[in-house]
């Protein structure tokens, strides 16, 4: 039977357990070393940071496969929303210092060059990231443990955020000795109310715990345990999937467009974008559903 968990601010309803454990496959998927890609229900895509023996730390192939992965997914029409999550103890330690030792090295030359060349490679970086913003499909991302560094700018890209009670957040690069550059400082401060606590955070490295996240607006639901999590967000996944898509995909990009841009700016983008929109056969089934009593869910919507 499903359980409603409390402390959230509307009720979650946890599908069967089974359904939660086959969202992990236990091994990266063979197109991939750093990730395990699955199918957990119709329409949803779980894309797992696989790494567990190092943290799920992000090594050299994990920003390719990131770009790879979502690239696919976006074009994909049997998928309409993903939920991402780490394996193993903790969703990730961020940047694999041992194995990324290289890039920050130089062997002399001119120094425009090689300033070039780092311009390039933080670019390829930031787009393992952005891949998963300009996605059109919405992106849950379920944090447990740790989220270090790396994870944060993973994370303020991706549309929703659930964490259990023990997960924490760092904006660890100061203490590496460099500035956050594949998205923290410029998503966070979107994300956070707060621009002074965004600052503190970024300027002292310290840790943010669950229920400061929760009050900042970083996460939107905290879980008592990862089981619970991952069933929460399976149920949020199946909710999203049940719509539109078409309502869904542009309700995500104009969000986006609008976070971006003045209102003004905001209102012409929709109305160009919705003046072929509101041509959908969609319109029809959902006033067709909601004049029957009936859940959007019950409507089978063609693939986008």
């Amino acid at each position: 039977l499903p359980t409603n968990i409390k402390g959230t601010s509307r009720s979650v309803w946890l599908p069967g357990l089974s359904a939660v454990r086959t969202m992990s496959s236990g091994d990266p998927t063979p197109a991939y070393t750093t990730l395990s890609v699955s199918q957990p229900a119709t329409s949803i895509t779980h894309v797992e940071l696989h790494r567990p023996e190092k943290r799920n730390a992000m090594n050299k192939a994990f920003w390719s496969e990131m770009v790879e992965c979502f690239t696919q997914i976006s074009g994909d029409p049997e998928c309409r929303v993903v939920v991402v999550s780490g394996a193993g103890k903790v969703f990730t330690a961020g940047i694999d210092l041992m194995d990324m030792a290289s890039v920050f090295q130089h062997e002399g030359g001119d120094v425009a060059r090689n300033a070039w060349n780092m311009r390039r490679i933080i670019a390829k970086y930031q787009e393992s990231f952005t891949v998963i913003e300009r996605c059109p499909k919405p992106v849950v991302v379920a944090v447990h443990g740790a989220c270090i560094g790396g994870g944060v700018d993973l994370i303020t890209a991706c549309d929703i955020r659930l964490c259990t009670q023990d997960a924490w957040f760092q904006v660890k690069e100061v203490d590496i000795g460099l500035a956050a550059d594949v998205g923290t400082l410029q998503r966070l401060p979107k994300v956070i109310g707060s621009r002074s606590l965004v600052n503190e955070l970024a300027l002292t490295a310290r840790k943010m715990y669950a229920d400061e996240a929760k009050d900042s607006g970083l996460v939107s639901h905290v879980f008592p345990d990862k089981e619970a999590m991952m069933a929460g967000a399976l149920e949020m996944a199946r909710e999203i999937a049940g719509r539109s898509p078409v309502a869904v995909q542009g309700t995500k990009v104009n969000l986006i467009y609008s976070r971006d841009h003045s209102v003004a700016e905001g209102l012409d983008y929709m109305a160009t974008w919705n003046m072929s929109m509101l041509q959908s056969e969609d319109i029809v089934k959902s006033a067709v559903a909601s004049m029957e009593k009936k859940s959007p869910e019950t409507i089978t919507f063609s693939k986008l």
